[in-house]
């Protein structure tokens, strides 16, 4: 589905991304965790578009995407739900909604992505009138992974969609991404909250200082101690399985 082979990335002469090379099979939930400015952020936004890459390429099924301009790669079908979530306030739950079907596509299954996201998040029916300011910052979430979803897209990305909600909304927020993968979504997510996204994840990339130092599934990152203790925390345990 997604392969990056050797991305660099550079904020003008800081280099945030060395040689990154990773891989998102279709169907899995990938995590991407470490520690803050490792460039997880530079990591995804570049994923999406926002950011150039000054080396390497983003490969989407087989196709080469790295030097399209930044509103194609919605157009191949990447969706981000970025961190901090960046609704448009003044607007209703509704409008924001339909802001993320804008596509030919997209627009002609509006209705049916709708119906989607109301069963994912039923909360939101409720609130579609409402203005996207006046909800708490979990209702404000699950409205920018709804409106990622509207798009259809075969790839979402996720920038730390924990920021800033108490636990049990993270608890909640987590098993509605789980039910998302569930569905067959291709899901790369980058997080902070480390012991959950291990939880959820098919497989792990840990990032420090712009490049990957580890890869594997979430028992056997967590198993090795040096990796636990340097980058993830070292009270953290391996995840449960099941």
């Amino acid at each position: 589905m997604l392969r990056l082979v050797d991305l660099d990335v550079a904020y003008g002469a800081a280099r945030a991304l060395w040689a990154v090379s990773l891989e998102v099979r279709a169907g899995e939930l990938l995590s991407v965790v470490g520690p803050n400015s490792a460039g997880k952020t530079t990591l995804i936004n570049t994923i999406a578009g926002l950011l150039p890459a000054r080396a390497g390429r983003i490969e989407l099924d087989g196709r080469d995407i790295t030097r399209l301009p930044p509103h194609r790669f919605c157009a191949e079908g990447i969706a981000l739900v970025p961190e901090g979530r960046r609704l448009f306030g003044g607007m209703t739950v509704l409008e924001n909604l339909q802001v993320g079907s804008l596509l030919p596509a997209a627009r002609a299954r509006r209705a049916e992505s709708l119906e989607q996201a109301f069963e994912l998040f039923p909360m939101l029916k409720a609130k579609l009138h409402a203005p996207a300011a006046a909800l708490s910052g979990g209702q404000q979430q699950m409205v920018a992974i709804a409106r990622a979803l509207m798009a259809r897209p075969k790839l979402l990305l996720l920038d730390e969609p924990s920021l800033g909600l108490s636990p049990l909304v993270v608890r909640d927020m987590f098993a509605a991404i789980s039910r998302i993968a569930a569905g067959g979504m291709t899901i790369l997510l980058v997080e902070q909250n480390v012991a959950t996204a291990l939880q959820i994840a098919q497989r792990v990339y840990v990032l420090e200082e712009g490049r990957i130092v580890a890869e594997g599934a979430p028992e056997a990152i967590m198993a090795r101690t040096e990796i636990r203790r340097a980058f993830l925390g070292e009270g953290l345990r391996a995840p449960e399985q099941g």
